[in-house]
């Protein structure tokens, strides 16, 4: 500047502070005396003039402070005081300047009407534009002022605006990172919402598209490991592969892309098995691996990934080159990776894992006990809270079992099974996943996330085996209740009574109920929902229903009477299960195989089974399968030689042991009723079927089968046994409907020619007092089906029932029109329902992936009010299942002619006397396949 122009800027200066001199700050204009100063100064500023910005910052600063909405020019105070901090930010590139530049154009832009000349200085490319673009160059923030910040910045960009995508993109990957630090499922939802619209306003072709596809595909990754939605984990390398493609040979970003596409196969391998999955992902790794020699910062993480990817194929194909190699390159990644990565800890355990692997194989103790040690450290370098710490109990438990197995040292038999923190443990795991399936909204999302999670399938008989370890049964019986039948549990909360509650505290019990309503309402409409972003949002408003639920629950705890409303009921409440005759838990887990007797009143038994492994139900489960199938290729005459067999074994090696407790300790009376709850790889075998087939030692005639000595029922669990028992209490007039569909839709499945007069024998047994009808032919639709359902207390079906082994929520009886799935049956609340008998193939089975679940169509009527079902554990015989149909209804109705009521509870009893009676009529495996469940 011309040393002329320079004298008058300094002159200026001068008399503008003398002003603000003779304007104390109770002056009426002191005000506009600090901002004419600090304009002076801050054009000396702009012109080199002057060095001294914060003081001009701090004039502007102190005349918007004297300027308070709805002064006439605050608005002009903010405009000068996000000049004095945008030159600032210039000069120095302050993040505090350009933050709270951010904040303020965040209150000046509402300020600044369309149109005014001010609004066109502040949208411009030196103003708001300019703000924009310093927030999204900063580092990533997770703070929750920098998360709040985002959000400030992205309002700044309307739709339409050109930093739109960027905006939406920063505030994403702050986000994520906010998850990835604190765990809370609502952030990494609203990333992808935010990723996702991003994605969609970067069309192909430009610039920034690789980055935005990127990072919405490391969130759909990481959201798929913590909730196992497999169409996270299909979107996610469906990204990835065209990020790859946008960064092709060359690219400075490609080593990023290779890695993380290698690393959703691997996902994807460890959840289908194809093995093209699984090499191509090593071929990717090594790729990224020479992107990044010796030296490059990110070596030590493409390390890691290779070595998981052997590892995983080392576990499906076993070639020894791959685990010695995965040891090596966990080893080189190690060595790397500096002591505080919060990554460290995996490679621990990673290594501990395969290390054990080898010494299964080789028996050198070096390795195991350099596992043992690597999985010590991994333990060391995580706080008591963190989540993977239950991976490295896990590995270190694997690793002195594994040491065990080799060199039988009973010390390591007791570290692996730990002292009693283990109950403590296992308790806290159940809850943790309890609270994680219960931030999914819908049934089939909460079934895939139980299976996603790697131990959901073995933790609750491992924790009921540990307490029996432990000698504590009562603790067993409840952590084996606590972590079985998780969907059911988690949906019968939502139809808790609450007489009680509303006696005490209406309004609370009010909110409870309505609370609840919403809560499965969204369920519902969630499941219906294709459109992946919707999903997402919906997902966010039902984990926003669940924290006011959540909420209302501890409210209502905190009530004197209340305390452990909707807890985990302890085992005096559930000994409410054996009011009627003893339950018998049947407990498989890999570490021993054994009963729990619950009496009905005292201290549960233990029996144990010694002669029977988790590898030995698994083959009784196959080899019945395989029995069930060559007997339905069968004539009825002939000897059911391999059941027989089966039927032995189940007896010989699991019952016998249980009936001798019964008889011997318990003192049960013979013909007295006995629930069977069977766990894990029980749940596969057909233990009402157990019989000697042989002759007693004096020749006085047939040994006695299970089914002789006493009536069989089974329960899902006790709650639910507890539940129907409950809802006996609202008897109402009995009324009965016989449901039939013989001829389904086309593609829908066979005729089944003997429907129409097994409907018809049905009517004719069923007394004229229950007001029977008949829905069939074109009446029994989807529809019609579930009116009927809704409107009978008690209820025969006859039709074609399949059980989807993939998804069972989808498992389905066939009607005219559509399937009547059981998820459609789950969402009918019908408390006065009493008894339905499902004349169908596969009603009673569940599936493989989640057997503790119980997800099968009995299991499903039973929950929509039905307290007492028979249904079938494979393909019925139409032509024989009238036998049994017709016997179980003539001792189900025998004694109403002496003016006895309709009453559900015989129904085990009918059936019982019913397979007894027709043993000449109906093959074993046709008798074996009905069983009875609930009261």
């Amino acid at each position: 500047m011309k040393s002329k122009t320079v004298s008058h800027l300094n002159d200026a200066v001068e008399h503008f502070q003398l002003v603000l001199d003779h304007c104390p700050v109770s002056h009426p204009d002191h005000a506009t005396a600090l901002t004419n100063l600090a304009w002076a100064r801050l054009q000396g500023y702009i012109r080199n003039d002057l060095e001294d910005i914060d003081a001009t910052t701090s004039l502007f600063r102190d005349a918007l402070a004297l300027r308070p909405q709805p002064y006439p020019d605050h608005h002009l105070s903010l405009y000068n005081l996000t000049e004095a901090l945008i030159w600032r930010h210039k000069k120095k590139r302050t993040a505090a300047d350009i933050w709270e530049a951010a904040r303020l154009y965040h209150e000046l832009l509402p300020l600044c009407p369309e149109g005014t000349y001010l609004r066109s200085i502040v949208a411009g490319k030196n103003g708001v534009d300019y703000v924009i673009g310093g927030c999204n160059k900063l580092p990533i923030d997770a703070s929750d002022e920098g998360i709040h910040l985002r959000r400030v910045v992205l309002e700044l960009c309307p739709l339409g605006h050109q930093l739109r995508p960027r905006a939406l993109n920063e505030f994403a990957q702050a986000l994520q990172t906010c998850f990835d630090q604190h765990g809370s499922i609502d952030d990494l939802d609203t990333s992808i919402q935010l990723g996702r619209e991003a994605v969609s306003l970067c069309p192909e072709g430009q610039a920034d598209r690789d980055t935005y596809l990127n990072n919405l595909a490391v969130s759909l990754a990481s959201r798929f490991n913590h909730q196992g939605k497999p169409n996270d984990l299909d979107e996610a390398i469906s990204f990835h592969e065209g990020v790859l493609h946008l960064r092709p040979v060359g690219h400075k970003y490609r080593d990023f892309s290779l890695d993380n596409l290698g690393s959703v196969l691997v996902q994807r391998f460890n959840k289908h098995g194809d093995i093209d999955d699984i090499t191509r992902a090593i071929s990717l790794h090594r790729e990224a691996l020479t992107l990044r020699p010796p030296g490059h910062q990110h070596r030590d993480i493409t390390l890691n990934n290779l070595a998981l990817a052997l590892d995983t194929r080392y576990d499906k194909s076993h070639v020894r080159e791959d685990l010695n190699e995965a040891i090596d390159l966990y080893r080189e990644s190690l060595r790397l990776m500096r002591l505080d990565h919060p990554e460290r800890h995996k490679i621990l355990f990673n290594l501990s894992s395969v290390l054990c692997s080898r010494f299964e194989q080789t028996q050198k103790n070096e390795d195991v006990e350099e596992a043992i040690v690597l999985c010590q450290q991994s333990l060391e370098a995580l706080h008591s809270l963190h989540p993977d710490r239950h991976h490295s109990y896990f590995m270190l438990q694997e690793a002195y079992m594994s040491r065990y197995c080799v060199q039988y040292k009973p010390a390591d038999l007791a570290l692996a099974h730990g002292d009693g923190s283990a109950l403590e443990a296992y308790s806290t795991f159940l809850e943790l996943l309890d609270a994680h399936l219960s931030t999914r909204s819908s049934a089939t999302s909460r079934r895939e996330a139980a299976a996603a999670f790697q131990y959901a399938r073995s933790l609750p008989v491992d924790a009921a085996a540990c307490a029996i370890r432990h000698d504590n049964l009562p603790r067993a019986v409840e952590l084996v209740e606590q972590g079985r039948g998780q969907q059911w549990s988690l949906a019968s909360r939502l139809r808790t009574p609450v007489e009680d509650l509303e006696s005490a505290k209406p309004t609370l019990a009010r909110n409870y109920v309505e609370l609840s309503k919403l809560i499965s309402n969204a369920a519902q409409n969630s499941a219906t929902i294709t459109d992946r972003a919707a999903a997402d949002r919906e997902a966010t408003e039902y984990r926003r229903l669940t924290r006011q639920w959540e909420a209302a629950v501890a409210e209502i705890r905190n009530l004197p009477a209340f305390s452990r409303f909707l807890l985990p009921p302890s085992y005096e409440d559930l000994q409410a299960a054996a009011r009627q005759g003893p339950v018998i838990i049947l407990v498989a887990s890999e570490y021993s195989c054994s009963a729990i007797i619950v009496p009905t009143s005292g201290e549960p038994y233990h029996v144990p089974l010694p002669s029977v492994t988790l590898a030995d139900l698994t083959n009784i489960k196959d080899r019945f399968a395989r029995a069930i199938r060559d007997s339905s290729r069968m004539n009825p005459g002939e000897s059911r030689t391999d059941l027989i067999v089966l039927s032995r074994i189940i007896w010989d090696q699991i019952m016998l042991p249980i009936v001798n407790v019964l008889e011997h300790v318990l003192k049960l009376k013979r013909r007295s009723r006995i629930w069977l709850c069977p766990t894990a790889a029980f749940t596969s075998i057909p233990l009402h079927a157990a019989h000697p087939f042989q002759t007693k030692a004096d020749r006085s005639g047939k040994e006695p089968c299970l089914e002789d000595l006493y009536i069989c029922s089974y329960t899902p669990t006790l709650s639910a046994l507890i539940r129907s028992r409950q809802l006996m209490k609202k008897r109402v007039s009995p009324s009965f409907v016989a449901i039939g569909q013989g001829q389904p839709g086309a593609g829908k499945g066979k005729a089944l020619l003997t429907v129409d007069s097994e409907l018809e024998l049905v009517h004719k047994l069923v007394p004229a007092t229950a007001n029977r009808t008949t829905v069939s032919g074109d009446k029994a639709t989807r529809a019609g089906a579930l009116s009927a359902l809704q409107q009978n207390i008690w209820v025969h079906l006859a039709c074609h029932g399949k059980q989807d082994p993939k998804q069972p929520y989808d498992s389905h009886f066939v009607m005219r029109d559509e399937h009547l799935t059981l998820l459609d049956i789950m969402e009918r609340h019908i408390p006065q329902a009493e008894f339905a008998f499902l004349s169908a193939c596969h009603t009673a089975v569940g599936d493989e992936e989640t057997p503790d679940e119980v997800i099968h169509l009995a299991a499903g009527i039973q929950f929509s009010g039905f307290k007492s079902v028979v249904g079938t554990l494979w393909e019925v015989d139409d032509s024989v299942a009238k036998h049994v149909v017709e016997s179980f209804y003539t001792y189900m109705f025998r004694d109403l002619k002496d003016g006895g009521v309709m009453d559900c509870t015989k129904a085990a009893w009918a059936l019982n006397c019913a397979t007894h009676s027709v043993k000449t009529k109906v093959p074993l495996e046709q008798r074996m396949v009905f069983v009875h469940i609930g009261v």
